[in-house]
């Protein structure tokens, strides 16, 4: 008998009678991948998918990446005052959050205009009914700890020049800013590829990630719902096996700020990597246009497509490029994403607003 936690049935959003805490926190929140009372178009396979061109995700990125640290360098300017750490952590802390609702709203409205991909087969899971609860909990823990171990190792309120200058320290350095944005995401990607490839492969591990590959179809606020122990990995370990690998393995600064704004084009691939729209979009990366000539470029489908398989069957088991899974010969083949089902010329806009 399959246990009712496995349930994937999602009745609760028109079914107050069901609700608690959890339910009337999510419901506040309004981050759904679709409105109940608007239309999701529905797409064969082999119509045409438009493409969101690169320069849109990095406009969208470096824009709200830039405005918590524009904030917090008029702060010091002003007032000459520091963040004390714990300031810091509730300031970026909010920031991220406030990342966090906007790209799933700005990617709702995507959704409800173009569709989703194997939409003709399956509409996108729910936040299920059984695990209301959990998706809040991983939600929050996501978007909390990530600050709070990025405060606790890099932040300093000392007054050296970098650091009293949120935003221009990362104006100064442009080119060193561009290499760990890139690198960082190849960084997270090599530790998460292995770790993600086991929990498949080793039938021990696998315990700790079928939670999450109880959705075929999923929609991003499904990204970090796991098991606890996957949890802990996703939220923490992986960032900061990266972070190490970056800073002691590569010599890169690393420091808080740069840490910021990698973390959130990590963030950002993550949750358009269970977005399922139905665009060609590639995960950003500064370095994108090489690895598309290389075919290690991975784009929404990519993911999608890992979700749809289970223990000893998937492929695509990187979540920001395809990296790895070119060099150890586990990429997927692409179903609606393929070269010639993409119209270049149909473009879609990020909005920023």
């Amino acid at each position: 008998m399959s246990n009712p936690k496995d349930s994937m049935k999602s009745t609760w959003r028109t079914d107050k009678s069901q609700w608690g805490i959890p339910h009337k926190i999510l419901n506040h929140a309004n981050v759904f991948h679709e409105d109940l009372s608007r239309p999701v178009p529905v797409h064969a396979k082999t119509d045409k998918l438009p493409h969101l061109p690169d320069w849109q995700s990095h406009r969208w990125i470096l824009i709200h990446a830039s405005i918590p640290l524009a904030i917090h360098q008029l702060w010091l300017y002003f007032t000459n005052i520091p963040f004390h750490p714990i300031i810091a952590f509730i300031f970026y802390y909010q920031a991220s959050r406030f990342f966090a609702f906007r790209q799933l709203r700005s990617m709702r409205e995507l959704g409800h205009k173009y569709g989703y991909l194997d939409g003709d087969k399956h509409a996108r899971d729910g936040v299920p009914d059984a695990g209301v609860g959990k998706t809040l909990l991983s939600v929050f823990l996501a978007g909390f700890l990530r600050p709070a171990f990025t405060t606790w190792l890099t932040y300093n309120n000392t007054d050296t020049e970098d650091f009293s200058n949120p935003l221009l320290s990362l104006l100064h350095h442009p080119v060193r800013l561009f290499f760990e944005i890139s690198l960082y995401s190849i960084a997270v990607d090599f530790w998460f590829y292995w770790y993600h490839r086991l929990m498949h492969d080793v039938s021990p591990l696998w315990k700790y990630h079928r939670t999450h590959h109880l959705t075929k179809h999923p929609n991003p606020l499904l990204t970090i719902y796991a098991d606890s122990i996957q949890e802990f990995f996703d939220i923490a370990g992986i960032p900061l096996l990266a972070w190490i690998t970056m800073k002691y393995g590569l010599r890169f600064p690393m420091g808080f700020y740069e840490w910021h704004v990698c973390q959130l084009y990590v963030l950002f691939a993550e949750v358009a990597g269970h977005s399922g729209l139905r665009i060609h979009a590639t995960v950003p990366n500064p370095l994108a246009e090489v690895l598309r000539w290389l075919g290690m470029d991975l784009v929404i489908e990519d993911h999608d497509l890992h979700h749809r398989k289970g223990w000893r069957k998937s492929m695509n088991y990187g979540k920001q490029t395809r990296i790895w899974d070119r060099v150890f010969g586990t990429c997927g083949e692409r179903i609606e994403s393929l070269e010639g089902n993409v119209d270049y010329g149909d473009r879609v806009s990020m909005p920023i607003f």
